[in-house]
């Protein structure tokens, strides 16, 4: 057999063949399976991480339902602005019971917070410690939300009672406006 130019030339034409289709097509092709395999990679990233936050979901709304639940009892403790007379009474009457003189009260302006408002009493008592102290205890039982500011307690000028006490007395309640509100959502 003789090897000449036509048979040197489909030689190198064949030898050439692979070389070419490998940088025609097999590399382009291979950078695009990197491309997809890098792109699948990151799509299964972001849908674990979109699972973990779904999963999360689920903590999140029973947290919120426990949320819900504890500022309906919370505001179940707030009276209405109808019964505010009705706890200044018992409050009275808890002082009276804990052997201090008949509390005098002066109502001041209440003041607006979120959906409740707050009312300061006044007060001012006279008694024995032990008695205030058991007057605080019975405050502190109370049903209500309540709380007491600008404590002052001094020795009594007056005869057979041993200290003076004068403070706030805040109650929180709600107004009708706002229970209306707290029904309809």
């Amino acid at each position: 057999m003789r090897f000449g130019t036509r048979e040197l030339v489909l030689f190198l034409a064949v030898l050439m063949l692979p070389i070419a289709s490998y940088f025609v097509i097999f590399r382009p092709q291979s950078a695009n399976i990197e491309q997809a395999k890098s792109e699948i990679s990151h799509k299964r990233e972001m849908l674990d991480t979109l699972r973990a936050e779904t999963s999360r979901n689920d903590d999140l709304k029973d947290a919120n339902e426990v949320i819900r639940r504890r500022i309906d009892e919370m505001e179940a403790l707030l009276p209405s602005n109808k019964e505010v007379d009705l706890i200044v009474r018992q409050v009275s009457a808890l002082a009276i019971e804990s052997g201090l003189s008949s509390p005098t009260l002066k109502s001041t302006k209440p003041v607006a917070a979120a959906r409740f408002r707050e009312q300061p009493l006044e007060m001012s008592t006279a008694g024995s410690f032990e008695g205030f102290y058991q007057f605080l205890l019975a405050i502190e039982q109370l049903p209500r939300i309540t709380r007491i500011v600008d404590m002052v307690i001094k020795d009594s000028t007056t005869a057979g009672m041993e200290i003076e006490a004068s403070f706030t007395l805040s109650i929180y309640f709600q107004t009708e406006e706002s229970l209306a509100q707290g029904v309809s959502q």
